[in-house]
C-alpha cells in the first residue's frame, strides 16, 4: 500500500512543481495518533507526508484548507507549513504533503513569537461563527455552518452535536442528558451576549505547535471563527504554555480580565471529544464541569 501511495505523492509534488520528482528515501516520524507520517527525501529537496487508509474521505483537504487559512492570517511570527497537495480517501489512502519544517531551536524567542502570532490570527474576523466547510477535531466531526449568534453556534454545533455522537456511541445516562441540557439553557447567563469572530486554530494543545530553525510553528489545526477565549481552552487543559506566551498574546491582543471564569465551560468541548475519542476518565470528568456550572 505504501508503495502506491509514494507513487501518487510523487505525481503529486512532481505536478506542483512542474518538474520530475523522485522520492529518494522516507523516514518513519511518530507522535500521532491518527495518520502515519514520514519525512521524504526529494531530488528537490524535503517533504513532510502524512497518509492514511481509514480515516473520513475529506479529512486531509480540511487539514489543508485549515492550513491554507492560518497562513493568510499569520505574519513573520509564526511559521505554517505551505501545503504541496493532498488527496481523499478511496480506493487507495489519502494523504497530506507539506513542505518540511526542520525541527530546531531557533534564536527567535518561541515562547513570545507564539503568543503574539497567535494574537495576530485571532484578529482576524468574519461577520459570523463558523466555517466553509465541516471539519475535524482529531478525528471528530466538527459542524461549523455558519451561525450569527456565539451562544448558540457553541450550545448547539459544539455541545449538542458532540453529546448526540457520544449518546450514539456510549449512550448517557438520564442524569447526564438532564444535567447537560440544564447546562445549554444557562449559557445565555454564563456566557457573553457580544462576541466577535476570530480565527482560531480549534486544537492547540503543546503537541500541535513545534519548534524549528526558523522559529515557532503550527500544525494540525481544527480552524474556524469562534470566540477567541475558545483556544484557551485547549491550551489551559493540558499545559505547556509558559508565562511569558500568554503576557506575550496581552501584548497585542488583551484578552478579558474574566476569561478563566469562563475556561473551563470552554474546556468542557475537548474533555468531551476526548471521551468521545478515548472513553475512560474523560466522561466523569466532563460530568462534573457541567455540574459546576449549575
Amino acid at each position: 500500500m505504501i508503495k502506491t501511495v509514494l507513487a501518487e505523492v510523487e505525481q503529486t509534488i512532481s505536478k506542483k512543481f512542474n518538474k520530475k520528482v523522485r522520492i529518494l528515501n522516507t523516514k518513519g516520524i511518530g507522535g500521532g495518533c491518527i495518520s502515519d507520517a514520514s519525512k521524504l527525501d526529494t531530488n528537490i529537496g524535503a517533504f513532510f507526508l502524512k497518509w492514511n487508509a481509514h480515516c473520513a474521505t475529506d479529512m486531509f483537504e480540511r487539514e489543508a484548507e485549515g492550513l491554507q487559512h492560518l497562513a493568510k492570517a499569520t505574519d513573520d511570527h509564526l511559521q505554517i507549513p505551505e501545503v504541496i497537495g493532498c488527496k481523499e480517501v478511496n480506493e487507495t489512502p489519502g494523504f497530506l504533503v507539506l513542505d518540511y519544517l526542520t525541527p530546531g531551536n531557533s534564536e527567535k524567542n518561541t515562547e513570545e513569537m507564539l503568543g503574539r502570532g497567535l494574537a495576530q490570527i485571532h484578529r482576524n474576523t468574519t461577520s459570523q461563527f463558523g466555517f466553509y466547510h465541516d471539519n475535524y477535531c482529531g478525528a471528530t466531526p466538527q459542524s461549523n455552518a455558519w451561525n450569527s449568534e456565539w451562544i448558540t453556534f457553541f450550545s448547539e454545533q459544539r455541545l449538542g452535536f458532540l453529546l448526540q455522537l457520544i449518546d450514539k456511541k456510549y449512550g448517557l445516562s438520564l442524569a447526564e442528558k438532564s444535567t447537560y441540557e440544564k447546562l445549554r439553557v444557562r449559557l445565555p447567563k454564563l456566557l457573553p451576549e457580544e462576541s466577535q469572530p476570530a480565527l482560531i486554530h480549534g486544537d492547540l494543545w503543546s503537541g500541535n505547535f513545534m519548534s524549528t530553525e526558523n522559529g515557532p510553528a503550527l500544525i494540525d489545526p481544527a480552524v474556524y471563527y469562534a470566540d477567541r477565549e475558545m483556544e484557551f481552552a485547549i491550551i489551559t487543559l493540558f499545559g505547556g504554555f509558559s508565562y511569558r506566551f500568554f503576557e506575550a498574546y496581552n501584548e497585542v491582543y488583551p484578552l478579558a480580565n474574566d476569561w478563566r471564569d469562563r475556561n473551563s465551560l470552554y474546556q468542557l468541548y475537548h474533555i468531551l471529544n476526548h471521551y468521545y475519542l478515548f472513553g475512560g476518565g474523560y466522561g466523569p470528568q466532563a460530568f462534573a464541569v457541567a455540574k459546576s456550572y449549575l
